[in-house]
């Protein structure tokens, strides 16, 4: 009896093979994947042992209680929609970083909205500290305190701001839960000089435990220092509401040797504010047309009046109002800018002196 064999076709074999190679190739791939996830996980943990032992947990106790306001009678309205969990500022630890080797610490403003009277940090090594506040930089949401009786306490890294780079790997740690590991999210650096310049902006979540707390390159230099800034409202809470949405802000360590300076001799840094209502429409030509002038204020004293149209801030040309208002998010109360304005056919330039905003009366 012969015996009947069954030929495969050649192009079901090659077919065969190339599902067999694709199969091989995917499990090298997964492999490879997972390879990259544990090196990078690793490459993070690095990252935040090295700056660690300069990192401070921070409790505040005490302060002055802000009441929550009521709604306003009038029809219902309509419920702003918020970004993440809303925090209660003052609330709960948060972290520093060591800054100084005598005992400088950096953190957020995000606990000391309420003047707190009594301020304790625990190092590293758990060794607890009362703390004083010396200055602090509401532009920036910083804060410089001072622990006394210290000496060789490590400093770490800074990243060189220039050298950032989005797209890069950014590492958010903190201390504020306690406990014996570091509060951890890796992400990039999704953006640079955010809010007026001053800040580089991620995609790591950043919270009330990160406040204060160093953004990390992949090497563990300190690329800024975590605050809870927002885009939109500038207000003492204004970026909290923001915290783990994936915008997080951190302020550049390098390049604030200045700033720094100034809170040691126990300066409060405010937004600085040029005192005028400017009109809603770009006037044909670009500029901002000064709808009216504040009583008072920098604008009014240096002679600015309505009708006056802004051309230009320190020689930089202003082309609308966010123009504008990046300009003067540049400088803080009490510096004095040079005001370019177009009145009739005149261009006028004016020294103005911008005042801090001012703290509105009790209820």
């Amino acid at each position: 009896m012969t015996e009947m064999r069954t030929r495969r076709p050649a192009g079901s074999i090659a077919a065969g093979l190339a599902i067999g190679l694709l199969s091989a190739a995917s499990a090298r791939a997964g492999e490879m994947d997972l390879r990259s996830r544990q090196l990078a996980a690793k490459a993070f943990r690095a990252a935040v042992e090295r700056v660690l032992p300069s990192m401070v947990t921070i409790e505040t106790h005490g302060g002055v209680a802000k009441p929550t306001p009521r709604p306003a009678p009038g029809p219902r309205r309509r419920r702003r929609r918020r970004i993440g969990p809303v925090a209660k500022p003052g609330e709960g630890p948060t972290t520093g970083l060591i800054v100084s080797p005598d005992g400088h610490i950096l953190t957020s403003t995000f606990n000391f909205m309420h003047k707190p009277p009594v301020i304790t940090v625990t190092l590293h090594d758990g060794s607890p500290y009362v703390a004083r506040l010396l200055g602090r930089d509401d532009t920036r949401k910083l804060c410089l305190l001072k622990i006394d009786g210290v000496k060789g306490l490590p400093v770490p890294a800074q990243a060189p701001r220039g050298a950032l780079k989005v797209g890069q790997w950014a590492i958010s740690a903190g201390v504020g839960y306690g406990g014996g590991e570091p509060a951890l999210s890796a992400g990039i650096v999704s953006a640079l000089s955010r809010i007026f310049g001053k800040a580089v902006q991620t995609d790591a979540n950043i919270s009330p435990a990160n406040y204060g707390g160093p953004l990390l390159d992949i090497e563990g230099r300190v690329i800024g220092i975590c605050v809870p800034l927002s885009p939109r409202e500038q207000g003492p809470a204004g970026g909290v509401a923001w915290y783990d949405s994936g915008i997080g802000f951190a302020i550049p360590l390098d390049g604030l040797g200045p700033i720094l300076e100034q809170m040691k001799a126990g300066k409060i840094m405010q937004p600085g504010k040029l005192g005028i209502l400017p009109a809603p429409q770009t006037p044909k030509g670009g500029g901002v047309e000064v709808r009216s002038v504040q009583k008072g204020s920098g604008a009014e004293k240096a002679g600015i009046q309505a009708k006056d149209i802004i051309v230009s801030v320190d020689g930089q040309p202003v082309a609308d109002i966010l123009a504008l208002r990046k300009l003067l998010g540049q400088h803080i109360a009490g510096d004095t800018v040079s005001v370019k304005v177009r009145r009739g056919d005149d261009e006028l330039a004016l020294p103005v002196t911008l005042a801090a905003v001012a703290a509105q009366p009790p209820r």
